[in-house]
């Protein structure tokens, strides 16, 4: 069996802390961007490079899918290898991605560099929640959560309102190329100011066919929501993608139950805290992701605002994350109290998923952005709590698997949430065109050789942007987009419903006050310790201890 050691200063001053946290915000910061600066863009970008509405969906969801598959890759590996190294090598993908993405010609281009930048950006969000498990503990992580909050608040919502200010005065390629010198700058100072060292003795094994196993399952079932509208949920393509999905994932499970180094260990689902916490963050990903997506094509399309203007009317989403997260944060460290703050939390999602698929064409802005409030703020106070209390009851030998365990659930979650979103808004639109046809059909003829332009971004199933419209076309598609992305928002409503009753029945754990490093010495210290004695009663008594890699423990100690 081998051993695991990390060595990192036991007793960090603040400032140490601070700094070591310094260059880990800026990569998940780069991550965040990557994934929600084109929110506010995409309406102009996809059709500029000649994509309709599926296309869209696909340069969301095909990073989305990169992240969710490379995220338990990478936790595994913090697991064996250097983690620092990890980090460096995911910030460098990121950056050639994020160029190549602003390079793109076409909107094929564009998806095959998302899905790198995913790949990369699986990495930075995974392995900055390893390190931190490193250096802070459960307890007092609450401190510094609000720096987390605000990272991921600024990603999420300042994110579109970046990109929409870059798309308004340098062009939508910008949104790209700003990853660039942020990746760059994270690189430096990751190199500056972590001062950790991973050391693993023995030969290091990768479980490279669960990784193709997992590749295989998620990206087919992935794939199967993100184009179920198009060919219908009873066809061939359906049966054959799901049933690939399914006994990929079958055979996935048969693998790692048996393998050396699994990627996912099938022990951790005997966890109740993991288990649970899987379950709560599926929904976490939806409104993260899908719902900051469609918040932008209502703002845009149904309401009539440009770019900036559209992410500036998202500040209040983040507002609710920052603060709410902050707040709990320090309650948490105060008190070693979290439950109540995760109920509340899932509460609050549920509301601000229900509230935002009333919206209508006419709803008033300031409800809108109560109701983005609420989901701001719940999403704030369960988002790190149900990472925190997963690592806190993990196996520190095993913090790399369970980290990156539910940020693979909540990945899934989110792409699986933005797939089934835009299959919803792309029926409903479908739908509600076909029934005003005739309306429709009135006003492009009215609008000469400008209603053929609109004709023919309708017929490619896109929703094009009304500000320049004429009224006649302008208000029609003003309706069926809202209606149709507020149907889109009933996806979120069950799955924030499961949120609060997985979140009900996790263990009410006490929080530890020691960092993975020191649980991680007092653990080796223990094994050696009971190693020795298995030792000593093998010369006196001439029998053979068994030992269990999973459990660590010899059988003299289960006696």
């Amino acid at each position: 069996m081998s051993t695991h050691t990390t060595t990192v200063s036991a007793h960090m001053s603040r400032r140490q802390v601070l700094e070591a946290l310094s260059g880990l915000l800026l990569a998940m910061f780069c991550s965040m961007i990557s994934m929600t600066v084109v929110g506010t863009s995409l309406p102009i970008i996809v059709p500029e490079l000649g994509g309709s509405q599926t296309s869209y969906t696909w340069v969301v969801t095909m990073t989305l899918l990169t992240t969710a598959i490379s995220t338990p890759i990478w936790g595994k590996l913090a697991d064996l290898t250097n983690r620092k190294v990890l980090m460096l090598v995911a910030l460098t993908i990121f950056v050639l991605a994020s160029a190549g993405a602003g390079l793109s010609q076409n909107v094929e281009m564009l998806i095959f560099f998302r899905a790198l930048q995913g790949i990369g950006g699986g990495g930075l969000q995974a392995l900055s929640q390893i390190l931190m498990a490193d250096i802070i503990s459960p307890r007092e992580r609450g401190k510094y959560m609000g720096l987390f909050a605000g990272v991921m608040a600024v990603g999420t919502v300042g994110g579109p309102l970046l990109g929409g200010l870059l798309t308004d005065t340098v062009g939508w390629r910008w949104n790209f190329y700003v990853g660039v010198p942020l990746g760059i700058i994270a690189f430096a100072v990751i190199m500056r100011t972590l001062r950790i060292e991973q050391h693993r003795k023995g030969k290091v094994r990768i479980d490279y066919l669960g990784i193709a196993l997992l590749s295989i399952s998620a990206g087919f079932l992935l794939v199967w929501i993100t184009n179920v509208s198009d060919y219908g949920w009873a066809s061939w393509e359906t049966l054959y993608m799901v049933g690939i999905g399914v006994v990929a994932a079958i055979v996935f499970v048969l693998v790692e139950m048996r393998v050396a180094e699994p990627l996912i260990p099938m022990s951790l689902f005997r966890n109740r805290t993991f288990s649970l916490a899987v379950l709560a963050s599926i929904s976490i990903g939806v409104s993260m992701f899908g719902t900051a997506i469609y918040l932008s094509q209502y703002l845009q399309i149904a309401r009539g605002f440009g770019p900036t203007e559209a992410g500036l009317l998202t500040i209040p989403m983040a507002v609710g994350m920052l603060g709410s997260s902050t707040i709990v944060g320090q309650l948490v460290t105060r008190t070693g109290t979290w439950k109540r703050y995760l109920v509340t939390g899932a509460v609050l999602m549920i509301a601000g998923t229900s509230l935002l698929s009333t919206l209508r064409v006419d709803t008033p802005l300031w409800l809108v952005c109560v109701y983005m409030f609420l989901l701001g703020a719940g999403t704030g106070m369960t988002m790190q709590n149900l990472v925190l209390v997963v690592q806190n009851s993990a196996n520190p030998a095993q913090m790399g698997v369970s980290s990156s365990g539910v940020n693979f659930f909540r990945s899934v979650g989110g792409t699986a949430g933005v797939a089934i979103m835009g299959s919803v808004l792309a029926a409903s639109m479908t739908q509600q065109m076909t029934d005003r046809a005739a309306e429709v059909g009135q006003a492009i003829a009215s609008l000469g050789a400008k209603g053929q332009a609109v004709a023919k971004q309708l017929a490619a199933g896109s929703l094009p942007t009304t500000r320049d419209m004429p009224q006649q076309i302008a208000m029609i598609i003003e309706e069926v987009a809202a209606n149709s992305i507020s149907h889109a928002f009933l996806v979120g409503v069950p799955l924030a419903v499961l949120s609060l009753i997985a979140i009900a029945f996790l263990p009410n754990a006490s929080l530890h006050r020691q960092t993975t490093v020191e649980r991680l010495r007092e653990q080796n210290a223990n094994d050696s310790g009971y190693a020795d004695a298995a030792a000593v009663a093998t010369a006196s008594t001439g029998s053979v201890p068994i030992i269990t890699d999973d459990a660590q423990v010899t059988e003299e100690r289960r006696s």
